[in-house]
């Protein structure tokens, strides 16, 4: 007999090959969890930030995960990660999941790309609109929307990288919660590491095709909320493409940061009523770690 989680990744192989063909440019799980291997400088240098602020007990309890990635040269990509695979419960981010998939459908011209259709996902993404997301989840739909993180072209959550991104509840409305992850039973669900994927595949082109990674990119950019990451790196003169969550004590930021002549990816989720006050923090350090290297 198969265990419940064989069931559920067996499901998951089911839903990623079907009805979502691989990209023929598309890049391997192996070869993009490779290429995002470990600088061991970097995450002692990473470590050393959680020390510096006191976040030891959090990380100790997997309540906090960190990754970072230098970007400045695609060619040599620097990454450290803590927890980066611990999948906890992300809030508002994972909307970047509906905007992905999106794309995906305007790219296959089943879903036209009209102006009303961009504010839609503008307003998702930059003012974290409940209202708009929900319309986006029904829109793509919540199976297309599960094939595509599934995919091979992506596998953004991927069982045997103990999950990612997941998308599986609307954000209020008559469409509630439609499937939970198999593995952790989150409705909206990430790892640090997967959404560094996801931010490191739109520095690099590779979502859905560069002109729509230059799209979502564009949609990304100019955040309308003011907090965690935000304003952390106010004042500082950074060029900002980010995607938050907040719900209760659970807090999630993710941002691609352009700053001093250096490009860095950072993703933080943790479980705790001071995330707000702590990923202000959290970024100033992390922004100075590769501004300052």
């Amino acid at each position: 007999m198969l265990s419940g989680r064989a069931v559920a990744i067996g499901a998951l192989v089911l839903i990623s090959s079907i009805g979502f063909p691989a990209d023929a440019e598309s890049v391997p799980i192996i070869e993009l969890a490779n290429h995002l291997s470990t600088d061991p400088i970097l995450e002692r240098s990473l470590r050393g930030v959680m020390e510096g602020l006191g976040l030891e007990g959090p990380v100790a309890e997997k309540r906090l995960a960190v990754s970072l990635v230098d970007v400045t040269d695609l060619e040599h990509v620097r990454y450290a990660g803590v927890n980066d695979r611990q999948m906890m419960y992300a809030a508002s981010l994972p909307k970047i999941c509906a905007l992905v998939a999106g794309f995906e459908r305007i790219q296959g011209g089943q879903l036209e790309y009209t102006p009303a259709v961009k504010e839609m996902f503008t307003r998702m993404v930059r003012y974290s609109s409940n209202a708009d997301a929900s319309r986006a989840i029904r829109t793509v739909g919540f199976d297309y929307i599960s094939r595509v993180m599934t995919s091979p072209k992506y596998d953004f959550y991927d069982p045997s990288q103990n999950g990612g991104l997941w998308l599986g509840k609307a954000y209020g409305g008559p469409n509630g919660c439609w499937k939970s992850d198999p593995l952790h039973h989150l409705s909206h669900g990430a790892t640090t590491l997967q959404v560094a994927r996801f931010f490191l595949m739109l520095q690099e082109g590779r979502l859905v095709s560069p002109e729509y990674s230059a799209e979502m990119k564009e949609i990304l950019s100019k955040p309308g909320l003011h907090h965690k990451f935000v304003k952390g790196l106010q004042g500082r003169d950074c060029e900002i493409f980010r995607k938050s969550g907040t719900w209760s004590k659970y807090h999630a930021d993710a941002a691609l940061v352009k700053h001093g002549g250096k490009t860095y990816i950072a993703v933080a989720l943790m479980e705790d009523e001071n995330g707000g006050q702590i990923f202000p923090q959290l970024i100033q350090k992390l922004d100075d770690l590769i501004t300052r290297n």
